[in-house]
């Protein structure tokens, strides 16, 4: 074999959300893309906010030396200063530039994150159902891979999660708003879970992180909160991207926020400073991270959002499907009329609809739909929805 036997062993489970969207790909060849509806893919059909070209541009014509050079490898300072100045007033808690690190998107901040704070056989444990890459990203940096199921409404099972806790365990990956489902983790939940965490780590003598991955922490609906995590537990990382809030994925930018009250804030930093560059990021790209200094806290149009997820719940609702409505984010999981999910969105394939197993997120019974499409797509696919549901 030409290539590694454990890359080898990874491709055949490899993500079933880049599975779907190649599925798509051959479709789209066969009948024609506006004859397929793909909702497999978390990929932003919004444009950017207009402010983001203008600052682009503006950064781009400003012909200052050195633009394109490289700068220190957790970002530029002014950059880093506006986004600690944005999060402290967010938060209520005081932040620094020297608790911010920019990164190449929310999945090059977890990789520098894990990196930092992972020895080999270190443990980390997720809720379920969960994103699919956090397995790949953990064995990455040698750790193990551990999640826990969530309850059946998706919120947190604090009892599972403390009896997945061993003397192995680093760190504790939540998502909220979460993909797939849309959950939102209630504050009160946080509280009990950061309690868990810091009673572990005492009586462990070994500090259990808290990450919080949150991507999607700007688009949430009907006036639902994100809580900050920085007050409900000391060791926590924040790691965010705005790929979807400004609708700039391809971008690669995204930023690690260390909690001022972490215990060891200091080496954390350099550590996740020294990761940065050697897993090869080096920095986030320059242009992009002057543009974001100047629009922190602008989003695209979330109500745009919110109208599609109401669009497919009411769709998928008159035809029988059960599901909880997602208070953030751009997805629906709902539950399959089948256990094999996975034969179920074969049926959805064969109505020229694209979606992806929940088996791909630790959660076999469901099945992802991403409403981040046209307007067309969601009204064309609605009665092959209804057509697979009779069929099943």
């Amino acid at each position: 074999m030409t290539i590694s036997r454990k890359i080898g062993i990874m491709l055949t489970r490899s993500s079933w959300i880049r599975k779907m969207f190649e599925e798509g790909a051959k479709l789209k060849a066969k009948y024609g893309a506006d004859k397929v509806y793909d909702f497999s893919l978390g990929n932003p059909n919004l444009e950017p906010p207009p402010i983001f070209k203008e600052k682009l541009l503006e950064i781009i014509n400003s012909s200052q030396p050195n633009s394109h050079a490289y700068m220190p490898n957790v970002g530029y300072p002014h950059v880093r200063k506006a986004v600690a100045n944005y999060i402290s007033k967010e938060s209520k808690v005081d932040i620094s530039e020297n608790e911010i690190i920019m990164t190449c998107g929310a999945a090059g901040g977890i990789n520098v994150a894990l990196k930092a704070i992972l020895d080999p056989g270190d443990e980390v444990i997720s809720p379920a159902p969960y994103f699919a890459e956090y397995g790949f990203y953990v064995d990455n940096h040698g750790g193990l891979f551990k999640t826990v199921f969530s309850n059946p409404d998706f919120t947190l099972d604090i009892d599972r999660i403390e009896s997945t806790i061993t003397e192995k365990t680093k760190a504790v990956i939540i998502n909220s708003p979460n993909n797939p489902t849309g959950q939102v983790y209630s504050e009160e939940s946080l509280s009990e879970l950061g309690g868990l965490l810091r009673e572990k780590s005492a009586k462990l003598n070994r500090t259990i992180y808290l990450i919080s991955d949150e991507p999607y922490r700007k688009i949430v609906y009907d006036d639902t909160k994100i809580p900050y995590i920085y007050d409900i537990y000391e060791d926590s990382i924040i790691v965010h991207s705005y790929s979807k809030d400004i609708s700039i994925p391809g971008e690669r930018i995204g930023f690690i926020a260390i909690s001022p009250k972490a215990q060891y804030k200091d080496d954390l930093f350099n550590a996740m400073a020294h990761a940065n560059r050697i897993l090869g990021f080096v920095n986030a790209p320059a242009l992009i991270q002057k543009v974001v200094a100047e629009i922190q806290g602008i989003t695209v149009d979330i109500s745009e959002y919110k109208r599609k997820r109401d669009m497919l719940c009411e769709g998928l609702r008159s035809y029988g499907y059960n599901f909880i409505v997602p208070k953030g984010a751009f997805y629906v999981f709902p539950e399959c009329p089948i256990p094999d999910d996975i034969r179920f969105v074969q049926g959805l394939v064969e109505e020229n609809i694209l979606a992806v197993p929940g088996s791909g997120f630790g959660a076999p019974g469901y099945f992802r739909l991403a409403f981040c499409v046209s307007d067309e797509t969601i009204i064309n696919a609605i009665p092959g929805f209804n057509r697979v549901m009779e069929r099943y």
